[in-house]
């Protein structure tokens, strides 16, 4: 049985050092992965998103964490998808690079989407939105989940 493939934005590794209440269950999402639960990727929009300022351990994490064939790149179709999303009024043009973290786990076909991003991405709103274009496009619905979500739901 393959294992799930998780798409992690730029909030996840940063939460692996959150000092508040993120880092414990970003931390054993991370355990789960080198046991062989989970496999891991991002694309080049979390790479850049790090580029712009992470702090070096982040990006420490990041470097030892994802292989390059872990970061997905950002295809026509990618961009395509993430630019319905900003028509729709999911998001607007400033959160560009959320529907392009959508965009990137529902065409390379990810299992989750594993965010912290509650403002943007996990809420019960916007992935209903995001669902109704993917669906309107001929996408598979998108799953977003923290990772405390994806970890313990049945708990």
């Amino acid at each position: 049985m393959p294992i799930p493939t998780l798409y992690l934005d730029t909030s996840v590794i940063g939460g692996y050092y959150d000092e508040d209440w993120q880092r414990i269950p970003t931390r054993e999402l991370w355990r789960q992965m080198e046991l062989g639960f989970f496999g891991f990727v991002t694309s080049a929009v979390t790479s850049r998103e790090l580029e712009g300022g992470a702090r070096p351990p982040i990006v420490e994490l990041f470097e030892r964490t994802f292989r390059p064939e872990m970061i997905l790149d950002i295809n026509d179709e990618i961009k395509e998808l993430a630019r319905a999303y900003l028509r729709a009024g999911i998001l607007t043009e400033k959160y560009a690079d959320d529907a392009l973290h959508v965009a990137a786990c529902v065409v390379w076909r990810a299992d989750f989407l594993v965010s912290w991003n509650f403002t943007h991405l996990v809420n019960v709103r916007r992935r209903d939105a995001f669902n109704g274009v993917n669906l309107l496009q001929g996408y598979p619905p998108v799953r977003i989940v923290t990772p405390k979500e994806l970890l313990y739901e049945d708990r």
